[in-house]
């Protein structure tokens, strides 16, 4: 059994936490890149273009890509051989926190949602925790901005609902946000499950690359027809039209009741954030 000191725990999440906010992901910027190219609104391109310029000094200079740093999302698949020395929700708690103070990032969580009392520390996180094989731990750190986690939205469909009825789901949650989710977009599906199964579904889908592959030739299908669809909308970068509405969608599944169809669209914006580390 393979041990973990809590203490390398909090480092591994202090610098992911800092790492995210400061350096946008590359299959994100590459995306951004590549829209930068074929756009054909004078518009939209300059939108684009401002955006990789920001990212490109966010990195260099060490600052925030975007003045909302997050709610902290923290995903730990964790080894069944080994064993972590000290609490390990205390230990990614207290690694947020650092990251925060030290990355000079805003805290933006409140520790009641009525009374609304800034924690100043930027906890508690949401952990998610998975068992899997091995010996290590793998730790991804997501800092979710609110513009786009406002318009992210949750439905209950019919078992006898069609894929049409997803992908129109989906476009009108899409269109309801508008420019208030910061296009171009990242789009996170989950479908099956329970109504939180699939929440967490569609979380998990913005952390995966851009472009990836489909393990399951339905999904890819069903979500390379709603990335088309969503960019002709006329939606565009900021809002402001062109044929850039979304960067990329990427749907994860999982079995259901006979008796319902959860489906949950995660917005994310073009500062589509996360980074991850192993120990």
């Amino acid at each position: 059994m393979r041990k973990i000191n809590s203490i390398r725990v909090t480092e591994l999440v202090r610098r992911l936490a800092i790492e995210a906010n400061l350096c946008l992901r590359k299959d994100v910027l590459k995306s951004i890149e590549r829209a930068a190219r074929t756009e054909t609104a004078p518009s939209a391109r300059r939108i684009l273009r401002m955006l990789i310029q920001n990212a490109r000094i966010a990195r260099a200079k060490s600052i925030p890509i975007c003045q909302d740093t997050g709610f902290a999302e923290v995903f730990c698949r964790i080894g069944q051989g080994v064993v972590v020395k000290g609490g390990l929700t205390a230990a990614i708690n207290k690694g947020i926190m650092l990251g925060y103070r030290d990355g000079f990032l805003r805290k933006s969580v409140v520790s009641d949602p009525l009374l609304r009392k800034n924690t100043k520390t930027n906890t508690p996180c949401v952990i998610d925790y998975d068992v899997v094989k091995g010996d290590k731990i793998r730790i991804t750190v997501v800092p979710k901005g609110f513009g786009s986690e406002n318009a992210s939205a949750i439905i209950m469909l019919k078992p006898t609902d069609t894929e049409e009825s997803i992908i129109d789901f989906v476009l009108d949650v899409v269109r309801r946000a508008g420019r208030d989710a910061c296009p171009p977009l990242v789009i996170g599906i989950g479908i099956g499950g329970t109504m939180d199964k699939a929440a967490l579904l569609a979380t998990k889908a913005i952390t995966l690359p851009i472009g990836k592959r489909q393990a399951k030739e339905h999904l890819a299908r069903i979500g390379g027809m709603i990335m088309e669809r969503l960019n002709k909308t006329g939606i565009g970068p900021a809002g402001l039209g062109g044929k850039t509405t979304c960067l990329g969608v990427n749907i994860l599944s999982f079995p259901t009741h006979i008796a319902g169809l959860p489906l949950c669209v995660k917005i994310s914006c073009h500062a589509t954030r996360s980074a991850n580390g192993v120990l």
